[in-house]
């Protein structure tokens, strides 16, 4: 049997303002009902009749009603305490609601002119809603004072806690559906109350919002013993205040009072830290609201119950259109509200409801942080040229690309200590990113023993073994006008897929929005790549998050492949600095070779893609073949295969061709990096054999290329799911994107050499016979693979 919550009590609501909020939520909810259902007639002047219904009914009205109540009570607290508040609904699909928020407060009508606070206007917010040309069902980039649409559910809170971060006046409202409270991505981001530091963050109201169901079943956290749920809660470091009920005078009072101790407490811990310095762990208030699904909506329709059960998830009933009874229980419902109360003559909110919000940026719908874009600073940079690598000859020395990449890091921290943060999985360290802690600590207010290091409430690398997190919180932080990075194990980073998704297809909207402006890029370092995972095994061995990104719209996605510090310093200082991209930058963190200086690695990543001269034999004369490579060990081994082929055939012409952005390999008809026809020809020629390196799955190169003219003459080699635990060369042997198997590539394609080359052949096959039988005795690469490098074409 289920114990009582622990509820708040009665507040001292006057009864005018219960009146006030009350209208103000019945006129949210018959706006968000019209949305759904209506395309004429929208005050009701006239009966309700099919043409005013519209044909296709989508959308979801569960979860709305009580996403207007909290708004109504937020817009409350803020006039009282001149808040500076957003608000993210997890709950996405109760987009009527905000749309509908909006529209009262104004800023709709202040964005969208033609969406005028009148009776025209509001046909057209109901007609535009779920309907060709119109907008999404979702709380979509669209939608004023979102960032966060909520098409997968996981993120809000996450989302909310990124904007917090180095925002210490703001206060983000939270709400987080049961449905979504059941998501892996959702539980973890709990834990995000170890990371808040009250001296100089803002602050997260959670607002689990237990309305009982999902689509079709009911949320686990709605049915389990209302002190196991208050247990769970407190476990992750929260004080929550149970508001529970259906009578709409009596949840008016008690959330208003759960509201006020909440905000109450927020502003004591504030407070508290922020006068005596310290960062102490507090349990943050959060507020349990259980309402009835579907509340206010009808109570039965064709004799099953519909308030209160998961048939009001989403559309109630469906056929108003056609069926006189729907019809009827519609209209019923829409004057439920009484909107003669609540709208003036015109159409306009009536004098009660326009004076029930905040004034200008104090709207939650036309608040700055949720729109970032206007709120971004530029990082103040270093010159990345200071960190650069001396290189003497190409090829000759090595050098951990991303430990060089570290330092510049640290001083981007250093300089922009409220504005640029790092998050990681657990592998900030590991990924040789550990420089960066000479600037910072890591993020962490939970408990710290004797023997750990560089942890402190303030540090600003954020660290949780979480991808979803991670992402959440820096797609939070770069929503809300900040910058940051972040680093993971090129494999995991799947782990992150559908929102990496969410949120390219955010800034590929919001493109096409004016009011929305350009926010910093995201930015993902893969490092621990598919190469250099020979010792953790083929559990860790995954390129695919490129092919991923790649199929997303080219005017919001880029890729880069620096094959050494210089090209991954300059490609880093491009990211950091660019708007309205996800950045995705492979690199490896093992000591590799070194081929350009920063002069000629700035020329070379300016170009994107480029033949390297020092590399090849074809200057001044047509090539009998051309290598191409993308990756840092596919430019290692593409090199090796090029000594090795002129040691057997002095007089082979080779062009190499290493690419940095790996969309320049595109046509230019298809991506803004893209190359054109003549260019790419220029580099690649249209008719000779092509051997292609590549980092990752051999098919993108083809799919990249295949309005090539040479198309049919590139031969790619690349990962193709073969691994294990072994030695890093033999990885690539394993994948045949080995030296070896590459001059062998060459010899079977160039057919003047195919006469001369059988002892060339043997050999090769010899070598890699003799590679397997080494490793096999010694656990090791043979010292001629292990200790490689580059002699140079002169030497020849």
């Amino acid at each position: 049997m289920q114990t009582a919550p622990r509820s708040a009590a009665p507040t001292t609501l006057s009864d005018a303002e219960l009146r006030d909020l009350d209208a103000w939520w019945r006129a949210a909810n018959y706006l968000s009902v019209g949305q759904i259902y209506l395309m004429g007639n929208p005050l009701l002047r006239k009966p309700l009749r099919p043409e005013h219904i519209k044909p296709r009914l989508l959308g979801h009205w569960g979860t709305t009603p009580g996403l207007n109540f909290v708004y109504a009570h937020l817009n409350r607290a803020i006039t009282a305490r001149d808040l500076n508040m957003i608000y993210v609904m997890g709950p996405g699909h109760g987009g009527p609601g905000p749309v509908a928020a909006s529209w009262l407060e104004g800023t709709y009508s202040d964005i969208y002119p033609d969406v005028s606070r009148d009776e025209a206007g509001m046909e057209r917010l109901f007609t535009q809603f779920s309907f060709p040309g119109g907008i999404p069902s979702h709380v979509a980039p669209e939608t004023p004072g979102s960032i966060h649409e909520g098409g997968e559910l996981g993120y809000a809170l996450s989302h909310a806690y990124g904007a917090a971060f180095d925002n210490p006046d703001l206060v983000v409202a939270a709400v987080v559906g049961d449905g979504e409270a059941e998501t892996g991505a959702l539980a973890t981001s709990w834990h995000s109350t170890k990371f808040v530091d009250p001296r100089r963050d803002g602050a997260v109201l959670p607002i689990l919002h237990l309305n009982g169901y999902k689509i079709a079943n009911p949320t686990v956290l709605a049915r389990i013993d209302h002190d196991e749920l208050d247990w769970l809660l407190r476990g992750y470091g929260h004080d929550p205040i149970v508001v529970e009920g259906a009578d709409p005078d009596d949840m008016h009072r008690r959330f208003a009072d759960a509201l006020d101790r909440a905000l109450n407490r927020i502003s004591e811990i504030q407070h508290q830290a922020r006068e005596s310095g310290r960062s102490d762990r507090p349990a943050w208030p959060m507020i349990v609201l259980r309402s009835p699904k579907g509340w206010t909506g009808p109570a039965q329709v064709d004799g099953l119950p519909v308030e209160g059960t998961w048939r009001s998830h989403q559309v109630p009933f469906a056929n108003a259109r056609n069926d006189d009874d729907h019809r009827d229980i519609l209209e019923k419902w829409l004057r439920s509200y009484r909107p003669e109360e609540l709208f003036d003559e015109d159409g306009a909110p009536a004098a009660q409801i326009r004076d029930l919000h905040p004034r200008g940026t104090r709207r939650m719908s036309a608040n700055p942080h949720a729109n970032g874009g206007p709120l971004v600073r530029d990082l103040a940079l270093p010159d990345f040229r200071d960190y650069a690598v001396p290189v003497g000859s190409p090829g000759s020395e090595s050098a951990e690309s991303t430990r060089v990449l570290g330092a510049f890091l640290r001083d981007i921290m250093r300089g922009n200590m409220s504005t640029f943060r790092m998050f990681a999985p657990d592998e900030n360290n590991s990924n040789r990113l550990g420089t960066v802690l000479e600037a910072t600590a890591r993020t962490w207010n939970a408990e710290i023993l004797p023997g750990d290091e560089r942890l402190a409430p303030d540090g600003r690398v954020m660290e949780i073994l979480s991808e979803h997190t991670c992402q959440g919180w820096l797609e939070g932080y770069l929503l809300t006008g900040r910058h940051g990075l972040f680093s993971c194990y090129e494999a995991f980073i799947h782990i992150v897929d559908s929102m990496f998704n969410q949120h390219a297809k955010w800034l590929r909207t919001t493109n096409d929005i004016q009011w929305r402006r350009p926010i910093p890029s995201l930015n993902y370092l893969l490092t621990s790549h598919v190469w250099r995972q020979d010792h953790n095994g083929f559990s860790h061995q995954d390129p695919g998050f490129i092919d991923h990104v790649v199929n997303k719209k080219a005017d919001v996605i880029r890729v880069y492949l620096p094959p050494d510090a210089n090209t991954l310093l300059s490609v880093a200082d491009h990211c950091l600095r660019s708007r309205q991209y996800v950045n995705v930058i492979v690199a490896g963190k093992q000591p590799e070779l070194q081929y350009l200086d920063m002069d000629d690695a700035i020329v070379h990543c300016t170009k994107g893609i480029g033949i390297w001269e020092w590399a090849g034999t074809d200057r001044g004369v047509e090539p009998d073949v051309v290598l191409g490579c993308a990756g840092d060990v596919p430019t290692m081994e593409t090199l090796a295969a090029v000594e090795i082929l002129l040691e057997w055939f002095p007089d082979l012409k080779i062009r190499v061709v290493n690419v940095v952005d790996l969309m320049r390999l595109q046509d230019d008809r298809e991506h803004p990096h893209g190359l054109s026809g003549t260019d790419f020809d220029a580099l690649f020629t249209t008719d000779k054999p092509v051997i292609f390196a590549y980092h990752g799955y051999p098919w993108l190169i083809h799919r990249l290329t295949y309005r090539r003219t040479n198309h049919d003459n590139f031969h790619v080699r690349g990962y193709k799911e073969e691994g294990t635990t072994t030695t890093p060369f033999d990885m690539c042997v394993m994948n045949q994107i080995d030296r070896f198997n590459l001059a062998k590539d060459v010899i079977d394609r160039v057919a003047r050499i195919q006469p001369v080359a059988a002892h060339a052949r043997e050999h090769l096959k010899n070598k890699l016979i003799e590679h397997g039988q080494y490793i096999r005795a010694h656990g090791e690469d043979l010292p001629e693979i292990a200790d490689w490098h580059w002699q140079g074409i002169d030497s020849r």
